[in-house]
């Protein structure tokens, strides 16, 4: 049976600069596909994604 199961996407937008933040907070936003100022990414709304959002949260501005 196949169900129709309407994947949740969250619109993230990145309005912090990563100048002077640490390594692995610079990694979680080119992990995210931001890696430039005012930059907008559709993704999928996954444990992983959102873990990774959590992390640089006072970077990023979040639609859903």
């Amino acid at each position: 049976m196949a169900q129709d199961t309407a994947k949740k996407t969250i619109k993230i937008t990145q309005t912090g600069s990563p100048i002077r933040r640490n390594k692995t907070q610079r990694a979680t936003l080119v992990g995210l596909g931001l890696n430039k100022m005012h930059r907008t990414v559709e993704c999928e709304a996954t444990p992983e994604v959102m873990g990774q959002v959590c992390k640089v949260a006072h970077l990023l501005r979040i639609e859903q």
